[in-house]
Parts: structure tokens; sequence; C-alpha cells
């Protein structure tokens, strides 16, 4: 056990499985709701694994259900899942002791994915720095549009703007609001920060760190950093057109706004549906094909190393390019005018399949257990839950014991499944001395 527990790679799980029963057993406890009620383990156990994945997805009506203490316990969880465990605690180590040692720093390496070990206490102090900032930022801006545009008391703005700032960020969807963000889609003081905080977030650390670092000459980022922008750039502009294309007459949706009305929903909500979990419009409302283009950029998600969930933008559009290499005859797959390494594709496409089939899988699982179940739904809230997002078409609530314990499965597979799996297959690679005779299979 102590020789299995050694490795970064496989401590991470364990970790946050850990973290997710401790989550579970203090929101069991009764000053934990409004009611002062007992919380059952499957209610308990949902809501900490959606909080320490920074998914969003809720069994019970957040707000009348948790109390003040509850709802700052979930808060807590939502803010360790998205730094990561193991970076929140070399956090406190580097503060308390000013040192970390080598076995410390393979821990954060796992987690965050950085390419030195010798850099790892200026990458802390730095995503810090980043988190704080980020979140200080928004918590100013809503809680002043709140306080002096809503009427609400200064009090209460403050502790709901950090809150949803926090939840943001960390692309969580819970809310203070039974109805989500619905109140304040056509409000921009109060959805753009938001939504820009979950695009920050959802970039990961060592793009965003490059980007800000070489602003100057982008053609000098690496390919990572490349993929990560332009192509979280390309998704959301595509997403909030396509988006608009499908529900700009739905009276349900965004048809009764004006203009600037729709297209600030429209941003907000595709923003926030790459990872971010609020519902900005009402998500069952909308048309069927506005879900399928939800399901596709959740299942995408965000960058790497961030608290995005998803196959991970660079994983998407690496994939793209070996398609369009492969289509023109390339014999070798180019970005950026650099040529892209046989493993990072193999680990790509690894990534992408499993990921399917596990999408997949959890799908008919879920259609299985549950009567009466559309294929969309279930799809939808199988997809949200495995890409860390938190979107929901309203039907978490009628699924039996069973079908919540399968949710709450793949939001802990999606928080450390494809992380953890990534690590590994980069951990493991080797080298043969010597190379079968080769051959070529038909293919299509």
């Amino acid at each position: 056990m102590r020789r299995f527990l050694r490795h970064p790679v496989r401590l991470v799980p364990l970790v946050f499985l850990v973290a997710i029963l401790i989550g579970t057993g203090l929101l069991m406890l009764r000053p934990m709701t409004i009611e002062y009620q007992h919380t059952s383990f499957m209610t308990a156990l949902f809501t900490a694994t959606s909080a320490i994945s920074v998914t969003g997805l809720t069994v019970t009506d957040t707000p009348n259900y948790w109390s003040g203490s509850g709802l700052a316990l979930i808060t807590v969880l939502t803010q360790l899942g998205g730094l990561g465990i193991l970076t929140g605690a070399a956090l406190v180590i580097l503060t308390v002791s000013r040192r970390l040692g080598l076995h410390n720093r393979l821990l954060l390496r796992a987690e965050t994915a950085e390419y030195g070990i010798g850099d790892v206490r200026r990458l802390l102090l730095r995503i810090a720095t980043t988190v704080f900032a980020c979140e200080l930022a928004m918590t100013v801006v809503v809680t002043g549009r709140l306080w002096l545009g809503y009427d609400q008391p200064f009090r209460q703005s403050l502790w709901s703007a950090a809150f949803h700032s926090i939840q943001a960020f960390n692309n969580c969807g819970f809310s203070l609001y039974p109805d989500g963000l619905l109140a304040f889609s056509r409000d921009p003081w109060i959805s753009l920060p938001l939504a820009l905080g979950a695009i920050v977030g959802g970039l990961g650390f060592p793009a965003l760190f490059e980007a800000v670092r070489e602003w100057r000459q982008p053609a000098r980022w690496a390919v990572a950093t490349k993929l990560t922008i332009w192509g979280s750039a390309a998704l959301v502009v595509f997403g909030a057109v396509a988006f608009l294309s499908a529900e700009w007459a739905n009276p349900w949706t965004v048809g009764q706004y004006d203009v600037p009305g729709k297209v600030v929903a429209a941003f907000t909500q595709i923003a926030l549906a790459r990872t971010g979990g609020f519902e900005v419009v009402p998500t069952g409302l909308l048309r069927e094909e506005s879900h399928v283009l939800l399901i596709g950029l959740m299942f995408i998600g965000g960058g790497s190393a961030s608290t995005a969930g998803g196959i991970k933008v660079s994983t998407f559009f690496l994939l793209a390019f070996v398609i369009w290499a492969e289509v023109r005859g390339e014999p070798d797959v180019t970005v950026g005018h650099r040529r892209i390494a046989t493993a990072s594709q193999r680990q790509a496409l690894t990534v992408a399949l499993l990921s399917v089939a596990i999408v997949a899988g959890g799908t008919a699982t879920l259609i299985a257990m549950t009567d009466k179940l559309p294929f969309y739904a279930a799809l939808f809230e199988v997809t949200s839950a495995f890409s860390t997002t938190g979107l929901s078409v309203g039907v978490l609530s009628s699924l039996s014991d069973g079908g919540q314990f399968l949710l709450t499965v793949l939001m802990y597979v999606g928080r450390v499944g494809p992380l953890t799996f990534g690590s590994a297959i980069a951990l493991n690679t080797r080298r043969r001395l010597y190379r079968y005779p080769e051959e070529q299979p038909i293919v299509g």
C-alpha cells in the first residue's frame, strides 16, 4: 500500500475521495440545513461530490435547504475542488513551513500539470494571487450592482456576490437563487463579470500565465497555449452565434428580449455552459438543437490544468488537426509550424475515446435505471455530470438513489479521470529495443 500511494498519480484520486467523504459527513450534520433536519447520505454525498468536482448539480433547493453554515461549507469545498486538493495543501505547507519537499512538489505537479519542478513555489503564489484577484474583482462589481441597482442590503449583496464569484471562477454552478441567474440574464453588470470569470478560470493556469507573459507576441506561444486560447475563443463565438440562431424566436427563452438582451444572454449562457453550470436561460425550455449544441460544448469543456472539465479544448482541436492532416495526406500533424509528437496524438485519441465510452455507457445505464426518461435528457445529464458542468434539464429530483449515485460516480471520474489517466500515460511511456514488422490493415 505504501508503494501504491507513493506515486502522485495514484494519490490524487484518493485525496479527492477522502475530501468527498469528509464533506459528506459534514453536510449530514443538522446545523447545515435551514430546518435543522437530518440529510440523507445520498443527498450529502451527491452535494459534496458536486462541490468538490466543481460541477454544481444539486438534488435539493440549495437556497431553501442549506443553512448559512451549509452554504459556507459548499463554498469551501468548491474552492478546494477548483484549486485542487493537493494545490491547496501545498499552499498551506508553503505558508506554514516556507518550504516544499521534493515529494510535495511531485504531488503538486500531478495536480497542476506544471512542466518544471523547480518553479513550483513561484507557481503556487501566482495561482493563489490570480484566483483571489479574479474572485475579488468579480465580487466588487457584482456587489455594487446588487446593492445600488437592486436595493439589496449591503451584507446580502456582498455575500451573494462573493458566493457566485467563487462559483463562477471555479466553473461550478451552485446558486443562491432558486432559478439560477435567470433574473440577471440581461444585466451585463452581473452576467458578464461572472461569464468572464468562468472563461478565465476555464483556460488553465499554464495557458493563462504564458498568454499574459507573451501577450505582445502570440506567435511565440506554445502549441498548447495556442490551442487553448484560440480554441476557447472560437468555441464561445461559434456557440453564441449558433445559440442565437436557434433561440432567436423562442418565446420561452430569449425570444422575448430585445437585441442587446438576446446577445448578452446568449454570450453568458454559452460561456457558462462550457463548464460553468449557471442557468441564464431555462435549460428545459430550449429547442432540441440548442440541447445538442450545449452537449457538444460541455463534452469539450475548458483548458488543461484548469477548473473546467470535459476532454479539454486542446484535446479536441488537436484531434481536429490530426483529421485535417490525414485528409490532406500530410505525413506529419503540424500546428503553428510545430510538428506534434505521435505520443501526444495517441494520448488525445485515448482520452477522447474513453470519454465517449464513459458518456455512452453512463447514458445507457441511466436510461435502464429510470422509467420513461427521454434519451436526450439522459445524455444531457450524463454529459453535464461527466464534464463537471452542472446544467440540468430538470430531471435530477425525479431520479432514484441509483441514478443519483451513477451521476455522483460520473462527477468524480470527470474531475480526476482525464487528468489522472493522461498523467499515467505520460509517466508510463517506455521504449522498446525492437519493433515488430509493420502492416497496414484496411481502414474505413
